[in-house]
């Protein structure tokens, strides 16, 4: 049975940008049950009792979206009691170790060649495209465990946004969400408090200066251009959602049905 899930969003200490996805309208007049799927960032830093709220939710799977790189940063999830810790890179280990040096050990040269001018942003809608395109296996599966028995469940990835992002978003147009409505929850993660901290090395002045946080910062935002640049991939590639969720991930008629009756009311 899926527990009380609080009105109020938590305050988590060692979180960050946690929220319930519930309660998003479908096209067809239903909403998103709340209680059956959370989103967030990495669990690595959680605090004992961030821990005992989230063991308190009843989750059945935890999904968790980083690669190599990405757990060897940070570390492993915290583990939390009777949950099924599922991992699903979604991304290569070898662009999230350069990723990370380049975010964090990146001088000011560096970051210009790399990111100005609109390369950053760039990088970002490479990577959305990509994501959808060519990791349809890993997506159909998430969706096949939501529709059997993996609910209570939480997508998380390193800052909730991206992989994470797109792993909520592909959920929910299964579900038939209504398309801003899963915009505006994506758009949701740029939130001062939900945001991801970016950690610099080094102690010059330039490594937290103005103009690194604003070659940093399309790298760290949410942006609406992304996700559609994911939509426009779903059309290109397949010529439309619906055909996506069937050809490309595989979402029979029958699996959908038994998707839309475990997460919506």
């Amino acid at each position: 049975m899926t527990q009380q899930v609080p009105s109020t969003e938590p305050e988590l200490t060692g979180v960050r940008n946690f929220r319930d996805v519930g309660g998003l309208p479908t096209v067809d007049g239903r909403r998103v049950r709340h209680g059956v799927l959370f989103r967030s960032g990495h669990l690595a830093h959680a605090t004992e009792k961030d821990a005992a709220f989230l063991g308190s939710l009843g989750l059945h799977t935890v999904f968790d979206f980083r690669n190599a790189a990405d757990k060897k940063l940070e570390g492993p999830d915290v583990e939390l009691p009777g949950v099924r810790n599922v991992s699903l890179p979604l991304t290569d280990p070898a662009d999230g170790a350069e990723f990370w040096k380049m975010v964090r050990d990146g001088d000011i040269e560096h970051l210009r060649t790399l990111l100005a001018e609109g390369q950053a942003a760039n990088r970002m809608i490479v990577s959305y495209r990509t994501i959808v395109r060519e990791r349809t296996a890993e997506h159909s599966q998430v969706l096949r465990s939501l529709a059997e028995d993996s609910v209570p469940a939480l997508m998380h990835c390193a800052a909730g946004k991206d992989r994470a992002g797109l792993s909520i978003a592909v959920t929910l147009l299964a579900l038939g969400v209504e398309r801003e409505a899963i915009v505006a929850d994506y758009l949701e993660s740029n939130a001062k408090h939900r945001r991801y901290k970016v950690h610099r090395n080094g102690s010059s002045p330039d490594t937290y200066s103005p103009e690194v946080m604003e070659l940093l910062s399309p790298l760290f935002d949410a942006r609406a251009e992304y996700l559609a640049a994911a939509i426009d991939t779903v059309e290109e590639t397949w010529g439309g959602v619906e055909e996506y969720l069937e050809q490309g991930l595989g979402l029979t008629p029958p699996l959908r049905q038994r998707l839309r009756g475990r997460l919506l009311d």
